[in-house]
């Protein structure tokens, strides 16, 4: 199987229910894998098996459905949508100047010549206004889908015909002000409910329209200009101050501040020397910058946040999924009540008025657009708001577990700490001699804990020299030669087998392995002069996470393969009590799976390649910004920003969205199970009102407008 994957901007949708349809269009299809369609960004992402079918068959395909299918992500479909809400907009107009006469001829004139006149207002707003109505629900029904297209088209129909046939047949009542009403009125409200719906999907369209045109890099020597499309990994590119970096990267040389607030969130711009990486589309605010290309095209951060940005808005939740195959019943039930209504009142009370009046209004009030969109609206809107703030939701089906969570286990290095060692403290009467003898025996050592000790001399302005002879001794440290003195930097063992004193130092070294830290004793020619510390630091902000989590009412648990004493160390910093330390990277999984069985629904924090089976093994799997793409791929939440603190923050967010959800859901149930009895005429006449279309009408569009508008409150939310 050669499975392949495309991104087909679609164009006619204008509810949930054209997704759906073209979806199950999509879906019956012999080769088609997966078809997932996202209305706000109008936007196809179809899975499939391309020795079986290809993507031209695809497009007519949804075409037959009765929506149009154009490949590629850079179509300026943008204008398209405006122009299509353009033409809808004037089509709503032309019905309104024709339904303001045919209702007040219709309520307060009456002349010979009253039906013929309004047959002739009515007629256009009912085949011209409403033509799309018609042709959307043949589609539906041709494809074995009812939806609101059906309901508008037999209410609009059984009034307007109705009609048609007192005016010529039979000397009866009309209805054409209610047909017409009801036309002008849903086609109001659909061109509502779409420019809403487009504004919940301007995420994308934002973050697609950061990256810049035009790359410089340096091709023969020569600075060029070139698209960015054409920029390949190990060009050396410019950025000059005010410009956005194109690709993502390495800086090989200069400094500067980078803006990085489209990535991230974070308002702050990042300083940015050589060895820093860079990000598409972010901003550099002061020097000029060359930095090698590492990821382009569509492996650059931006094009990774976009793609996983599309796939949530597409993606179904559980409750979704649910609310879809509500929506497929409600509409035979809906035709079997309002037929039913019409049955009572015309049979069993013989009004032929009321009976039609209640079979047109219970078919236009109960229009399942409110519920078709509570969902994704709701998702659309919270996904695209975590994005801005560097959070990206992989999974909308996590929205709904995540309220279940009760612990949090982390990940320690690089997670809660920065992953890198670093000297935190110097013991002795001359630290900066202490610190460059340190520096200058450690300078040929490979060892991450040489490294630390050099960056920290380095920092502090000391020239390291070259040691007149070097021995690494594994296990114990290093033995140099320098200024015609022998210099020991190691551990107790180390001194004790050169018969070096540590004795005046034995309660400060004591004091700092409690801590977790490893000290490394500095001699000369056989005296101890000095010790230095090294460890692996917490982040800035790794404490604040805890407590905000554990304020939240979640248990901290903390993952590490280090030994017990320097996780317990650790964790001692954080407040955390749980530790699982001494863990094999091979055996992270089976730690998650123990909490599991214990009956603990379990988030996993982690960075590294060694994490990504514990986060996939997790209930909810979050991968922290600045890991490896592997964790990120792993994740249901990837933090971008490199800050433990989003961990609650994502939490929050996910559990603010899932209650919009609920919300919506249960205003578009609760409408529906009040309206239709009312419309169906059950409390008759005390709420007369209510049994009529273009009241109906009026009303189901309000519920539409409520479900859109409560979404859109989650704009709001701040972290």
């Amino acid at each position: 199987m050669k499975e392949k994957e495309v991104i087909l901007q679609i164009f006619g949708m204008h509810c949930p229910a054209c997704a759906q349809r073209i979806e199950k269009g999509l879906s019956k299809v012999d080769g088609v894998i997966e078809a997932k369609v996202n209305l706000a960004s109008r936007e196809a992402i179809v899975r499939f098996d391309l020795d079986r079918i290809n993507i031209e068959k695809i497009k007519r395909i949804i075409k037959r459905v009765g929506y149009e299918a154009v490949e590629g992500e850079k179509e300026p479909s943008a204008e398209k949508r405006k122009k299509a809400i353009g033409r809808r907009l004037s089509l709503f107009f032309f019905g309104l100047a024709l339904t303001i006469p045919i209702a007040v001829i219709s309520y307060l004139l009456d002349f010979p010549e009253k039906k013929l006149l309004l047959l002739a207002l009515t007629t256009p707003v009912q085949f011209i206004v409403g033509w799309h109505f018609y042709t959307d629900a043949y589609n539906s029904l041709k494809n074995r889908f009812a939806d609101m297209n059906v309901l508008v088209a037999l209410s609009a129909s059984a009034a307007y015909f109705y009609s048609l046939f007192s005016t010529f047949f039979i000397d009866g009542p009309i209805f054409y002000e209610a047909s017409a009403v009801v036309i002008t009125t849903i086609t109001l409200g659909m061109l509502l409910e779409e420019m809403a719906v487009e504004k919940t999907g301007e995420t994308i369209k934002k973050l697609m329209g950061l990256q810049p045109k035009i790359a410089i890099v340096v091709r023969n020597d020569d600075e060029i200009e070139v698209p960015v499309e054409e920029v390949e990994v190990g060009d050396i590119v410019i950025v000059k101050p005010g410009e956005k970096i194109p690709v993502d990267g390495t800086v090989v040389d200069g400094h500067s501040f980078i803006d990085e607030s489209m990535i991230t969130g974070e308002s702050v711009p990042v300083e940015k020397n050589v060895g820093d990486t860079v990000f598409s589309a972010t901003i550099n605010k002061t020097g000029t910058l060359k930095f090698r290309a590492s990821k382009v095209g569509k492996e650059t951060t931006l094009a990774q946040i976009v793609r996983l940005t599309r796939e949530v808005q597409t993606s179904k939740a559980p409750i979704q999924r649910l609310a879809d195959k509500v929506v497929n019943f409600f509409v035979p039930i809906v035709i079997v009540v309002a037929v039913g209504a019409f049955a009572i009142w015309y049979f069993l009370f013989q009004n032929g008025i009321l009976a039609l009046t209640t079979l047109v209004s219970v078919l236009v009030i109960a229009c399942p657009c409110a519920l078709g969109i509570a969902t994704p609206a709701a998702i659309m809107i919270g996904v695209s708001k975590g994005a801005e703030n560097g959070i990206l939701i992989k999974n909308s089906a996590v929205l709904e577990v995540i309220k279940e969570l009760d612990t949090v286990v982390f990940d320690k290095t690089g997670t809660l700490t920065k992953g890198k060692l670093e000297v935190t403290d110097i013991v002795a009467e001359d630290k900066q001699y202490v610190l460059k003898i340190a520096a200058v025996a450690e300078k040929r050592s490979e060892h991450p804990v040489g490294e630390a000790i050099i960056k920290k001399a380095e920092s502090e302005g000391i020239s390291v020299s070259e040691p007149y002879s070097f021995e690494a001794l594994p296990g114990l440290g290093v033995a140099i030669k320098f200024e015609r003195k022998k210099i020991l930097v190691g551990n107790r063992m180390l001194m004790r087998n050169h018969k070096v004193s540590i004795e005046n130092l034995e309660d400060y070294i004591e004091k700092l392995e409690k801590q977790g830290k490893t000290v490394l004793i500095a001699a000369i020619d056989g005296k101890a002069i000095g010790l230095l510390a090294v460890s692996d630091t917490l982040k800035e902000h790794s404490k604040d996470a805890v407590k905000t989590l554990q304020e939240m009412g979640l248990k901290v648990v903390m993952l590490t393969g280090d030994t017990k004493r320097t996780a317990e160390a650790i964790a001692k910093q954080l407040d955390i009590s749980e530790v699982l330390a001494e863990v094999l990277p091979a055996e992270k999984v089976e730690e998650v799976r123990k909490l599991q069985n214990q009956g603990r629904f379990v988030a996993m924090v982690g960075d590294g390649i060694n994490d990504a089976p514990a986060i996939t093994q997790a209930n909810v799997g979050i991968a922290i910004g600045g890991g490896t793409d592997i964790a990120m791929e792993a994740g249901d939440i990837v933090l971008i920003k490199d800050d433990p603190r989003d961990v609650a923050v994502s939490i929050k967010l996910s559990k603010k969205t899932l209650q919009k959800i609920k919300q919506n859901l249960f205003w578009a149930f609760f409408y529906n199970m009040l309206t239709i009895p009312l419309a169906a005429g059950i409390l008759y006449p005390f709420l007369r009102v209510l049994v009529r279309p273009e009241i109906a009408a009026a009303t189901m569009i309000l519920s539409d407008i409520t479900v859109v508008g409560n979404s859109m409150l989650l704009k709001r939310w701040k972290p």
